[in-house]
């Protein structure tokens, strides 16, 4: 089962030998034992990748299944010691992951040392295979997906610009106005990044077509260019708290508001989540709550109340 295991996770038998640790012709050698015993053939070998066929696709759907059932009967006699252990595979969002995911991932290594944990950032981490994680972290609402969302703390997203764009551009008053400014584009998570929509006074909703300036994939550096005064962006709460707390960048529209991106955590199928997804889950609603950026920056001024 851990040999089939090894090999729905590898490129090539090259690959499934460094992974389970032994020599390619030990893993062709038990590959061919395998398939003796089965009497069917598991494994198309003539492209040179790791192929299954319809029968191999069957048995590791099955021994799969079987090691989550071993998995989970041992973590029950674990927890009933109040000990956890395993493998624990976490996915976020880059920046997000960065600041926020990994010191909780810290801390929870130093009380279970048991539990070997990854933690991949990406920029868009919903997008990676679901038989690999355990728990992903998504910034924005997902009103469609076969496993459970459980919100983790709210986000605004709020509009910013520096006090010297300000001051050389003037402020904005109402959605419309954007389009006669200079406005930095984020593209991620497969997103509508040019359209931004707001609720204004007397639950009025716009949205405006922003026209394409600078653009990146990145949000350090959209950051970087807001704060340098290049323009105004639409960002999450936590990625600009701090700037807007130290009077970096200000708050822009305040009565005109764009939908949340709540933070998110992706679960898994019930049956197959472990204790320490469990464990983890409840270490990272207690670090987010109350969500750590709203103090820095929920009593600032805003670019109208400077401007008075």
């Amino acid at each position: 089962m851990i040999f089939l295991s090894a090999l729905s996770r590898s490129s090539s038998l090259a690959a499934a030998a460094r992974l389970l640790n032994v020599t390619p012709p030990a893993v062709t050698q038990r590959l061919r034992a395998l398939e003796a015993r089965t009497g069917v053939h598991l494994v198309d070998r003539g492209t040179g990748e790791i192929i299954f066929t319809d029968e191999g696709e069957l048995l590791v759907d099955a021994s799969k299944r079987i090691l989550q059932e071993i998995d989970s009967v041992s973590e029950l006699l674990r927890e009933r010691k109040s000990f956890v252990s395993g493998q624990l595979h976490i996915a976020g969002p880059t920046g997000f992951g960065r600041r926020y995911l990994a010191p909780v991932v810290e801390a929870f290594s130093k009380l279970h040392p048991q539990v070997t944990i990854t933690l991949n950032l990406s920029d868009n981490p919903v997008h990676m295979r679901s038989d690999y994680w355990d728990l992903i972290v998504h910034i924005g609402e997902m009103p469609t997906h076969p496993f459970q969302l459980v919100k983790l703390a709210l986000n605004k997203r709020l509009l910013c610009a520096s006090p010297d764009y300000v001051q050389q551009h003037g402020t904005p008053e109402t959605p419309r106005d954007l389009v006669k400014h200079n406005c930095l584009i984020l593209r991620e998570n497969d997103e509508d990044v040019t359209m931004w929509r707001f609720c204004g006074p007397g639950n009025s909703n716009l949205a405006v077509r922003i026209a394409e300036g600078m653009t990146c994939n990145d949000g350090d550096v959209i950051l970087a260019w807001a704060l340098s005064g290049m323009g105004i962006v639409l960002r999450s709460e936590w990625d600009v708290a701090d700037a807007l707390a130290t009077g970096n960048l200000v708050h822009l529209m305040p009565d005109w508001v764009s939908p949340d991106a709540p933070v998110i955590a992706l679960l898994g199928p019930r049956h197959q989540r472990a204790a320490r997804t469990r464990f983890f889950l409840e270490e990272l609603r207690q670090a987010l709550n109350p969500a750590p950026w709203r103090a820095a920056w929920e009593h600032t001024a805003s670019v109208q109340d400077l401007l008075k």
